[in-house]
């Protein structure tokens, strides 16, 4: 979810959340088949949002199940997990709670990433693993340059104290913290969505890239032959086993 645990713009709405987890759904399944979900007992979706993904943990998962995030949502969630409010820096939970953590595009919005990856690691039990899917704005590959958007991302982000770069540093933040890490990237290259500029929209955007965001749109919107437009954000994909 593109969503926060500490301050950071309001989330998207409902729908663009929604989207954003289905284009990740393979990439995320194969991650969860791997650490075998179906055996899991207790596991936590960390920074849950409205709840996009915490269905899906529900279905596939072999126990309790509980959504927490800073953000309250828990009129807006579309599952009946156990919502909880609780900051990342200082996890409501005690040690070895969880044999399954899971989270997606949250790290990004963490101001201290350390002190999180220390949390998670914490309320984790042994043989547990956390599961995240992190993007890397810097990394974009967009074609024509015409459509491009990350120098966009890279300084709204920022700009908002998010972490535009956070893929990238992440295998090695995770395993300072103590985890066997495995990391896979996002490999699926498929017809770019419109939507990725609604997304963008929904920063703190300067005059002059709102202009320049306008005109990489209108571009984009008339490239509607097969392939006549590539974007590739590269998804970091984590699986980090505590010992």
């Amino acid at each position: 979810m593109y969503l926060s645990l500490v301050d950071t713009p309001s989330l998207p709405s409902k729908s663009l959340l929604t989207a954003q987890a289905e284009w990740l759904a393979p990439a995320r399944a194969r991650l969860l088949r791997r650490i075998g979900i179906a055996r899991r007992r207790r596991i936590l979706d960390l920074g849950a949002g409205y709840g996009a993904v915490t269905g899906e943990l529900v279905r596939r998962g072999g126990g309790f199940v509980a959504a927490l995030d800073r953000v309250d949502t828990s009129a807006s969630l579309v599952t009946t997990a156990p919502f909880l409010c609780g900051d990342a820096l200082s996890l409501p939970f005690a040690d070895s709670s969880f044999d399954l953590i899971f989270c997606q595009c949250v790290l990004m919005w963490v101001t201290q990433a350390v002190p999180v990856a220390s949390e998670i690691y914490r309320v984790l039990e042994p043989g547990g693993v956390f599961v995240a899917l992190e993007p890397d704005y810097a990394g974009m590959i967009e074609y024509p340059p015409e459509i491009a958007t990350k120098d966009i991302w890279v300084s709204a982000l920022a700009r908002v104290g998010a972490k535009p770069r956070l893929g990238r540093m992440l295998p090695r933040l995770l395993t300072a913290a103590g985890f066997a890490v495995r990391v896979d990237l996002l490999e699926r290259l498929s017809a770019p969505s419109q939507l990725r500029f609604d997304f963008l929209r929904t920063l703190p955007l300067l005059p002059e890239e709102k202009i320049s965001l306008d005109q990489a749109w209108r571009m984009a919107d008339n490239l509607d032959g097969s392939w006549e437009q590539v974007v590739y954000l590269p998804f970091f994909l984590m699986t980090a086993t505590k010992s």
